[in-house]
């Protein structure tokens, strides 16, 4: 086997568990995330001001300097370490969460999880909302904290 076979078998075969994030911030679907796909995303929750801010993220993952996100420079942004110490995936969930989170309360509900889907333009089920609410470990009526929003998004394994 060549050396380097293995990473370009994984660029084929993305992580399951990261490929739906990485595919609600990629708004035109073209296979990467940009500034206008990142503003895209954090203007359907709240104003950003900052450009900078939204410039700053792409800089911190755009590895290979051209101007966008591809998929393994997410998942690569996005990993913690095995050992459960955070590494910069875990603050970027937060701050994902802390978006999700519209009305303040420290809890991704049902409500705040409905319209993150739907402005990310999946359709999915009540019952398919409460299922991932309660597999975060929360209730329709409390909702989810940031390590239970890990869970439903998958990133607990990371």
């Amino acid at each position: 086997m060549c050396p380097g076979a293995g990473d370009a078998a994984k660029a084929e075969n993305p992580t399951p568990a990261l490929k739906p994030a990485f595919d609600v911030l990629d708004a035109d679907r073209d296979g990467r995330i940009s500034h206008d796909d990142l503003r895209s995303f954090y203007e359907a929750f709240h104003p950003i001001a900052d450009e900078g801010m939204i410039d700053a993220m792409i800089s911190a993952a755009d590895s290979n300097r051209d101007g966008f996100v591809e998929y393994e420079e997410f998942e690569r942004v996005l990993r913690t370490r095995k050992d459960g110490s955070r590494g910069y995936g875990y603050e970027v969930v937060e701050d994902a969460f802390r978006v999700m989170d519209g009305d303040g309360d420290g809890k991704v509900g049902c409500e705040d999880l409905r319209r993150y889907l739907k402005m990310a333009g999946l359709v999915v089920s009540e019952e398919e909302i409460v299922a991932m609410v309660r597999l975060g470990g929360g209730d329709e009526r409390g909702g989810v904290t940031c390590d239970g929003l890990r869970r439903i998004l998958g990133f607990d394994d990371y």
